[in-house]
């Protein structure tokens, strides 16, 4: 048995064991959980993924962790972009909140879905096709671009076009029945909110799959690293949205940050072929350009605070 296979082994069996001790602690918040209650838990699966870091390191190398670590930096700093999203969705939707966790279980199965997808076809494209690095590394630029110029505030999920399919296929409820997400009335099968909240989030996992795959790619092209550091980033989404619920708002320059990371790992794979950026040196300016958004976050704060009063 390799080592590439026992870590493969390991990484199953820790997501599997976290994922059902981070179910059975929601539901029984029926997602009503403090601010210091999600900390905690986000500070948790941060810890598991560092762990897992240091066996990478141990089993596979310094080069391997350090790819690792990055990548994992990578995707969790778009996870949180991701989450932003999720919370205007379940505005949008008024979803109560004990019916939140069962939305994001569903959204967290299907993006884990969709990655491995994703990695695999993303992977394959690189290895047999080398101009396709130029081609990522453009649409990272790009969505850099994008989440600069974009208004959060017009984000709309009624112009979904998975939520616009569905509403030609069955009627949509206005009101929701429990966590059903059909009922039957009449003879007729009618979709509820519930339902039409979970297909809008898994549209939004495919779009931020297209443009967070490309990113760690830009890191190694390893299908062990790439999918591990995606899948510690999205397990513990579910503590993040209520972390990010509770201080949505303090942190209003994090997106520019998240933005310029995506230029950075963006314009690493533009000229990988003519210049090859070290792993560590591309940790080490991902974190500073994150910390320094947060830092600008929290210092414009606290000015407007003193401003106020």
């Amino acid at each position: 048995m390799t080592v590439h296979l026992i870590m493969w082994i390991v990484f199953w069996a820790v997501i599997a064991a976290a994922l059902f001790v981070d179910l059975v602690v929601m539901q029984h918040h029926h997602g009503k959980v403090s601010i210091k209650e999600a900390s905690c838990m986000v500070a948790a699966w941060i810890a598991l993924a560092v762990l897992f870091g240091g066996a990478v390191w141990l089993t596979l190398g310094q080069g391997k962790a350090l790819e690792f670590f990055t990548g994992y930096v990578i995707e969790y700093s778009l996870s949180i972009d991701n989450m932003f999203v999720f919370i205007m969705i379940f505005s949008y939707f008024a979803v109560p909140a004990e019916h939140q966790p069962k939305v994001l279980i569903w959204g967290i199965l299907g993006a884990v879905l969709m990655r491995f997808l994703f990695i695999f076809i993303g992977v394959q494209l690189i290895t047999k096709f080398t101009f396709m690095i130029y081609i990522f590394g453009a649409l990272l630029i790009y969505t850099a671009v994008k989440m600069i110029t974009h208004d959060d505030d017009s984000f709309d999920p009624s112009q979904n076009p998975a939520l616009k399919a569905l509403k030609k296929i069955m009627p949509l409820k206005d009101n929701y029945h429990g966590e059903n997400f059909f009922i039957k009335e009449a003879g007729k099968m009618f979709a509820t909110p519930l339902f039409a909240t979970v297909l809008v989030i898994e549209t939004s996992d495919l779009i931020f799959a297209i443009d967070s795959i490309p990113a760690v790619l830009s890191i190694t092209h390893d299908t062990f690293i790439v999918y591990t550091s995606n899948i510690f980033a999205i397990i513990g989404l579910r503590s993040l949205y209520f972390l990010l619920a509770g201080m949505a708002g303090k942190f209003e320059y994090l997106k520019y940050g998240i933005a310029a990371v995506l230029v950075f790992v963006g314009a690493k794979m533009l000229i990988s072929h003519f210049y090859h950026v070290p792993t560590a040196w591309s940790l080490l300016v991902i974190v500073l350009i994150l910390s320094a958004a947060v830092l600008a976050s929290v210092l414009h704060k606290k000015k407007k605070n003193e401003t106020l009063n």
